[in-house]
């Protein structure tokens, strides 16, 4: 089963301890020139290829890069923020930074589920408006570190006009499911992100 590979609980198995190394080792080194021996990953001109933290909602698997986390951690007290959408959960004290909180389901449309010890917050980096934000974004469970190859992700299919898909990335392939890969900058760009002035850079209270 999935479980939430986060710091925050009692205690790691060797497989969150695996996932938990990949998000570091990839933050450090994701940008340093391979060694010549390995082999080189087919022409990505889209910069579409790389390292990817899969995550659920409900049946369906999504990406986000990896070297756009932050930090993973298990769901924990959400302080209510009036007057925002509903997909906006709120913000959280993270080491006396105040980070919001945008519920995925919800935000996709997707039928509410109650919180459980697998449900994550994963706390991603955007730049929006030339400023840095962390944002937490809660998830049903995390699962796994995958490296795609520009070969294996496929362009999202072309939808009605009424249908925005521009925070798509692509559609990629793994065993036998298809993960849909984010854009999570465009995903959430949007005023509510900062609640308040400073809040979505992790303004210190």
């Amino acid at each position: 089963d999935s479980t939430c590979f986060c710091g925050s609980l009692p205690s790691l198995t060797s497989g969150e301890l695996s996932l938990e190394n990949d998000l570091n080792i990839e933050r450090n080194h994701m940008q340093t020139v391979p060694h010549a021996s390995q082999p080189a990953l087919p022409l990505d001109p889209d910069g579409r290829a790389g390292k990817y933290l899969i995550f659920h909602l409900g049946n369906e698997e999504f990406g986000t890069e990896v070297l756009k986390v932050r930090e993973i951690m298990g769901i924990q007290d959400i302080t209510p923020v009036p007057q925002v959408p509903e997909y906006v959960k709120g913000v959280i004290n993270l080491r006396g930074k105040v980070i919001p909180v945008v519920d995925l389901r919800l935000k996709f449309g997707l039928a509410p589920e109650e919180y459980s010890a697998r449900t994550c917050i994963i706390v991603v980096r955007t730049r929006q408006a030339d400023e840095e934000l962390m944002i937490g974004i809660v998830v049903d469970a995390v699962s796994d570190v995958v490296t795609f190859a520009a070969d294996q992700i496929r362009p999202v299919p072309e939808f009605s006009s009424a249908l925005d898909t521009q925070f798509l990335m692509g559609l990629a392939r793994l065993e036998d499911q298809v993960v849909i890969l984010l854009d999570i900058e465009h995903l959430l760009s949007s005023p509510e992100m900062q609640l308040s002035d400073g809040a979505g850079s992790g303004k210190s209270v």
